[in-house]
């Protein structure tokens, strides 16, 4: 995901970038890299996990033409030895892991005793990512992730969105495992953090992103939320200047805080700071506090012009084309589990991932 992958373990399928004449652009190290997780919700198997179910999930990820896979890393700290079996078992599959979620710093996140403790475990993590080839390690910095507000809303043809409606939880106390925060402390916090990892980062080759607060309700049980604002995003990047220091760009959740996805995009690329993209659409209702996830194609973003963008700024990282909506097929599968409310499977994956190419592919075209 970093511009530059170097002498990486996770060497790229040799794809060219540019495709003969006549025929469509393809993705290959210049240009943007499709990507799912790993286990794609609603579809059983996991490439991570046995032979059998590896081999099948991970042929049902090739099979939609994408070869780049994200995934959670797990417990801290990271071991050098369980990082090297991942790879090796997706790449055997023929999959490349090229983002690891990263969480389990509670003490880091909310100043607690203990704090230099799980800065020590993520250095630690960060340390063997960069031994073990990983280019991106991804991370959230909630004081309390609003997800009370999400529902179910019912879309085409009776298809499932994801609402959100900051009604449902704005007067919900305090977690006691949380408690309740200003920007202030939140501020602080992040900013003793990212003096610690960010140098380790950039000795390790390791890119870090930052994921925006989703949803971007205005206070959330209690507690106010750095990256619930684009101007927060701008000052995250400029506490430790470096793209060691990056966000992961969501369009989505751009448009969710009012922002105009294209400009915010071009903001952060030109100064490459996006580290990961989550490409996704809305309709949003009143700006933070009530808005649907809808189908890629349908809602108020123009997302061919985010990836023209995108192309335009020579983003060569991943793009991972989220949140499927929720369709019959998906549904009527054994043991269906959405990640969220109006949430969909392995169909509407395909979906996203069949938009996403031809936007794609018509940017490099055009670009």
């Amino acid at each position: 995901m970093p511009a530059a992958y170097g002498a990486s373990a996770l060497s790229l399928p040799a794809t060219p970038a540019a495709a003969a004449p006549g025929r469509p652009q393809v993705e290959g190290k210049d240009t943007p890299k499709i990507c799912l997780e790993a286990a794609l919700g609603g579809s059983p198997g996991d490439p991570a996990g046995s032979n059998d179910e590896a081999a099948a999930a991970a042929q049902r990820i090739r099979q939609l033409g994408v070869d780049h896979v994200i995934s959670g890393g797990g417990p801290i700290p990271w071991e050098e030895s369980r990082l090297k079996d991942m790879i090796g078992h997706l790449k055997s599959n023929g999959l490349v892991l090229a983002n690891l979620m990263i969480a389990g710093f509670p003490n880091a996140i909310y100043n607690r005793p203990g704090r230099d403790a799980d800065v020590e475990k993520v250095i630690h993590s960060i340390r063997v990512a960069g031994k073990v080839g990983l280019p991106v390690i991804e991370y959230n910095w909630y004081a309390h992730r609003a997800m009370e507000g999400y529902f179910e809303e019912t879309g085409r043809a009776r298809a499932g969105w994801t609402g959100f409606d900051y009604e449902r939880m704005k007067d919900l106390p305090p977690l006691a495992e949380e408690g309740a925060h200003t920007l202030d402390e939140m501020w602080a916090n992040i900013t003793y953090f990212l003096k610690a990892v960010i140098p380790e980062a950039e000795k390790a080759g390791v890119r870090l992103a930052l994921h925006p607060n989703d949803p971007p309700a205005p206070i959330s049980r209690g507690s106010q939320q750095i990256m619930g604002t684009i101007e927060g995003w701008k000052k995250l990047i400029g506490i430790v200047n470096s793209p060691s220091n990056g966000i992961t760009f969501d369009c989505g959740v751009t448009r969710e805080m009012g922002g105009d996805p294209v400009e915010v995009c071009r903001w952060f690329a030109s100064r490459d700071r996006i580290n990961h993209v989550h490409f996704r659409n809305v309709q949003v209702q009143r700006v933070y506090e009530r808005y649907t996830e809808v189908f890629v194609d349908e809602g108020e973003i123009d997302m061919f012009a985010v990836m023209k963008e995108l192309v335009k700024q020579k983003y060569t990282q991943l793009i991972y084309p989220e949140h499927p909506r929720a369709l019959d097929y998906d549904r009527e599968r054994p043991n269906f589990r959405p990640q969220y409310p109006g949430g969909g499977g392995y169909a509407a994956f395909a979906f996203n991932v069949g938009y996403t190419r031809a936007m794609m592919q018509a940017a490099l075209e055009a670009a």
